[in-house]
């Protein structure tokens, strides 16, 4: 507990690998850009959502295996035609 009396959260720690094997693909018509750590899409163990939805993090074993990011150009700030 911290001295408000609230309860910190836990903190996990979780690794990225393969940055030699990374991928990206663009979704112009859903504007969702996919960074793949790895060859092959694995499936995940866990999934977190970033508080407004945007962004979804795939773990498998403790590592990062994918990010998918929504409402890309938005983020980004770029018009894509």
């Amino acid at each position: 507990m911290n001295n408000t009396g609230e309860e910190k959260p836990e903190t996990k720690t979780y690794t990225i690998s393969d940055l030699d094997k990374i991928w990206v693909e663009y979704d112009k018509q859903n504007d969702i850009l996919y960074i793949n750590f790895g060859y092959d899409i694995e499936e995940a163990d866990e999934e977190f959502l970033s508080k407004d939805e945007d962004i979804v993090v795939r773990i498998k074993n403790g590592r990062v295996v994918s990010i998918m990011i929504m409402n890309f150009s938005g983020k980004a700030g770029i018009m894509i035609y």
